[in-house]
């Protein structure tokens, strides 16, 4: 992907869900820029899908549809993972 996509890939990861939206911004500031080519495919292909799909793989009620979605949403798990809400439901 060239710069262009990246930009509207990081655009595209402003969401309707407060939750992924602070897990979102996190990710962008800390793992974003070190994604290749693929991993930015995936991602996009993974945001055309619905907020809670997304937030039930990033909080582990659910695993990916797809093989391909699996290293983004570790990345994003790890990413929530020292956020207060993920902490809570990791202790029970």
């Amino acid at each position: 992907m060239t710069a262009p996509d990246r930009r509207r890939v990081r655009w595209r990861c402003r969401r309707g869900m407060k939750e992924l939206d602070i897990v979102f911004e996190r990710f962008l500031a800390h793992g974003f820029a070190a994604l290749d080519d693929d991993a930015i495919t995936a991602l996009d292909r993974l945001l055309d899908l619905p907020d809670q799909d997304i937030y039930d793989w990033i909080a582990g009620r659910s695993e990916p549809t797809e093989t391909d979605f699996e290293p983004i949403i570790e990345c994003l798990r790890a990413t929530s993972a020292q956020l207060p809400w993920q902490q809570q439901s990791q202790s029970q």
